[in-house]
């Protein structure tokens, strides 16, 4: 293998996709943590500046966040694990039961891809001698038997990207001395969902400015909204 070769060893197909997908969804995860935990403080201070108040506000909507998110993730991605097994046992019984009927799904599968019939079917019997479980669960199903979707990764992730995100509100609303206490949260919420709506649009492909506008005015508005609402209720002493 020449030099050139061996550098160029870079993720393709099913890894590329599966790494994009956890950066996209801790990306995404981190904006939850940080608009909605946000949200909530800024709410509260609207009506109070207790610190201690705050902090316990912003710990509680922190972890309720944070598990929601856990449980959630947890329940999505075991149904969607369930059913990859479910279709994985179905093909299996299918290519015991129908073998010659399974390679000509196969051949046709490859045709269907741009290769002449004669090279889908060649193509067929060989990927079907070597592993034909695994042939057609990459080309018919498009999953991976070996690296199936993992619930536990998926909730730990959730719950981490969250966490990390509301922490950043959190410290900002308890941190600083009583006066700067909602600017400096208002400035570092908006700066972070900047960084964020960037990096959702980088990892999309897509064009950065108006993810940003709408990651920033999006967590505008629930700031504005909530303080709106705990000013009004301070304001009434409920």
């Amino acid at each position: 293998m020449s030099d050139q070769a061996a550098g160029h060893d870079e993720p393709h197909g099913g890894a590329l996709a599966s790494r994009l997908n956890w950066l996209r969804a801790a990306v995404l995860g981190a904006n939850d943590g940080i608009v909605s935990t946000a949200g909530l403080v800024v709410g509260v201070a609207g009506a109070t500046g207790d610190r201690s108040t705050l902090l316990t506000a912003g710990l509680a909507g922190l972890l309720a966040g944070s598990m929601s998110m856990a449980a959630g993730e947890y329940v999505s991605v075991s149904t969607q694990r369930d059913s990859e097994k479910a279709a994985l046992a179905m093909e299996k019984r299918e290519l015991r039961e129908q073998p010659e009927a399974e390679l000509v799904e196969l051949t046709d599968l490859l045709a269907e891809r741009g290769l002449s019939r004669e090279v889908a079917r060649e193509a067929a019997e060989q990927l079907t001698e070597r592993d034909a479980l695994r042939a057609h669960a990459r080309v018919e199903l498009g999953i991976d038997p070996d690296d199936l979707t993992n619930p536990w990764h998926a909730a730990w992730a959730s719950f981490v990207a969250f966490t990390v995100g509301a922490l950043l509100p959190l410290l900002a609303i308890v941190l600083p001395p009583a006066d700067w206490r909602l600017w400096v949260t208002v400035v570092s919420v908006l700066g972070a969902l900047a960084l964020t709506g960037w990096s959702s649009a980088r990892l999309g492909s897509a064009v950065v400015r108006p993810a940003v506008v709408r990651n920033i005015s999006g967590g505008a508005l629930a700031m504005a909204v909530t303080y709106g609402a705990g000013a009004l209720l301070g304001a009434v002493g409920v």
